[in-house]
């Protein structure tokens, strides 16, 4: 059996597969604290209760972006499981060309993002992940990271602004009926929700102007599919994307063994 263990800024994701395909999913808040018997703890009660033991888990990949669960994750896999992780950097084979001035800068992440992203659309993309950070990777026509785009994911933004300004209150990000608000907190939401929408199309537009050809948009991420349903400017929303990519990256190092519905089946 494989784990595969998306290590994000705010949540990680862990998913089980084995020779059949997917076993279940988990989520659990990103704690650089955390210690390896710690997850251990967790995740032997999350694996029960599909049936199956730690020590059933053979090979673990791993994207992260916070060293310090990284580290905490690594010995998880040794003390828990009995393997070294498979962790996603520059310095395995991936089969992404990263051609970025300093290939050491790219996140784990959108490493796989782009590798996932190129085997079930091909190339020309635009891949606009929404989490704490929003990120749009450019994948290009041959699959090979190109660059990107770094802004606040919209938490962020909404906590920025309740924190920087005493009379505005907490509020949750849904999409409003009108622009224009009728009062503090429908104000507060149509801005950073439309305002989003207006980030992603104007990035979007540019990015599509500055490559001087038609490109292929892709949203992921925990808010993506809010945001995809609003605007034209995203062609599609998978909610899978990251998983399959580090599914690709077992199956570069250990052979085709671990199997993954296609994105029709995944996604209806």
């Amino acid at each position: 059996m494989l784990l595969a263990i998306d290590v994000g800024n705010t949540n990680t994701t862990i998913a089980l597969y084995d020779g059949a395909g997917h076993r279940g999913t988990w989520r659990i808040s990103t704690d650089g604290q955390r210690t390896a018997d710690e997850y251990a703890m967790w995740l032997t009660n999350m694996l029960a209760m599909n049936g199956v033991r730690l020590n059933e888990v053979r090979r673990v990949v791993l994207a992260s972006v916070v060293p310090p669960a990284t580290f905490n994750l690594g010995w998880l896999c040794r003390k828990h499981i009995g393997c070294d992780p498979l962790v996603v950097s520059t310095k395995i084979d991936l089969g992404v060309e990263v051609r970025i001035t300093n290939p050491q800068e790219a996140g784990a992440d959108r490493l796989i993002n782009t590798l996932a992203g190129f085997e079930t659309y091909g190339g020309d993309l635009i891949i606009i992940d929404i989490g704490t950070a929003t990120t749009f990777d450019i994948v290009d026509e041959d699959g090979a990271y190109c660059g990107g785009i770094i802004a606040p994911g919209p938490h962020p933004s909404l906590e920025a602004l309740h924190r920087a300004a005493a009379m505005l209150p907490k509020v949750d990000i849904a999409r409003p009926e009108r622009v224009v608000g009728k009062g503090t907190v429908a104000g507060m939401q149509s801005g950073i929700f439309w305002g989003y929408v207006s980030l992603i199309e104007g990035l979007v537009a540019r990015v599509k102007d500055e490559m001087a050809r038609p490109m292929t948009v892709i949203a992921t991420g925990g808010l993506g599919v809010l945001f995809a349903k609003a605007t034209p400017a995203i062609d599609h929303y998978d909610s899978d994307l990251t998983m399959r990519g580090l599914l690709a990256v077992a199956r570069r190092h250990w052979g085709p063994s671990y199997p993954f519905p296609n994105h029709r089946e995944a996604h209806g």
